[in-house]
């Protein structure tokens, strides 16, 4: 029996298979017409040739490489006036950049000057100060003696300090004291340093405010002078946003001298003020920005690109 199975098996293996079989089973007799004939017989065809279709098999396909591109020129003349526009640019740069090191030359001989004024011994304050020789005496270091009138104290700022907001406070120091026979005002302006601006009430800050006679060291300093986008003070609301030295000191009562108090650069030391209220001095050193160098490097360099683009312009317009 069972050789008889293995040979029918084997016949049927070795028979031809027809494309549809001619058995099938009861559930799927009334699927048998569109088994034997398919609905859309070129459908499959159809997409089977359109999934393996490339570009290049197209007859009117042309390759990247075969037709490069080529440039085209109009033969139309530029403007004369964007040519000698731009031909000045490389000018007027070559000019801002001998400009810059003018001024790299200028700015390095003031900060020369004020160093060299740093290191010297401090001067003590005469009574009187004539406004127009402070420019001869910018960044020198000089110490005065007499009491801080707190009354009179003026808060200016906003002024921002690591990040955080608060005001310089600016302190009239009267000497009549230490120039008893002085008919003359004698008494200044001392920026003491930065407060935060919780602490703009002197009330909240009592070891900030000495009383007594006070040994004031620092750096006498020209006036600055204000510019359009700064507010103008207004002093009877005791609203100051400008060190405007004439104007203080006007309202003070005092000598049109501004003299900032210095302190040595510490970190902690300035934790413990800022904590107490006590003014944050500055560090006796000059603080003037210098960038003219990378000023002069930049210029130079856009004044060689601006070269190159005009000669490839003249080359063009031949």
């Amino acid at each position: 029996m069972e050789r008889s199975h293995l040979l029918l098996r084997s016949i049927a293996k070795s028979a031809p298979r027809q494309g549809t079989s001619r058995y099938i089973c009861t559930s799927c007799r009334h699927l048998r017409p569109q088994i034997e004939t398919p609905r859309y017989p070129l459908r499959n065809v159809f997409r089977r040739q359109q999934s393996t279709a490339q570009p290049g098999d197209s007859p009117g396909f042309t390759s990247v490489l075969d037709n490069p591109p080529v440039l085209i020129r109009t033969n139309r003349k530029h403007n004369k006036f964007g040519l000698a526009l731009l031909a000045a640019i490389p000018v007027i740069s070559f000019g801002l950049g001998c400009w810059q090191v003018q001024r790299l030359g200028w700015k390095t001989e003031i900060m020369a000057r004020f160093e060299d004024r740093l290191v010297r011994d401090p001067l003590p304050l005469p009574p009187v100060v004539d406004p127009s020789a402070i420019k001869d005496f910018d960044y020198r270091r000089v110490y005065a003696k007499g009491v801080l009138r707190h009354e009179k104290e003026m808060l200016v700022g906003p002024r921002l300090h690591d990040g955080k907001d608060g005001f310089l406070v600016v302190t009239p120091l009267d000497r009549r004291g230490e120039f008893p026979d002085s008919e003359v005002n004698t008494t200044v302006l001392v920026n003491r340093g930065w407060i935060p601006a919780s602490m703009a009430d002197p009330r909240t800050r009592p070891a900030g405010l000495p009383i007594g006679v006070t040994t004031v060291e620092g750096l006498l300093r020209e006036p600055w002078k204000r510019n359009l986008f700064t507010p103008v003070n207004k002093p009877e609301e005791g609203k100051f946003y400008f060190p405007d030295v004439a104007e203080m000191a006007a309202h003070a009562g005092a000598q049109g001298v501004w003299v900032e108090e210095t302190m040595r650069n510490d970190l902690l030391e300035s934790y413990r003020r800022e904590e107490k209220g006590i003014p944050i001095g500055r560090a006796p050193e000059v603080n003037l920005r210098n960038n003219h160098g990378q000023y002069i490097f930049s210029q130079l360099s856009d004044e060689r690109h601006d070269v190159d683009g005009a000669e490839e312009a003249a080359k063009w317009d031949q």
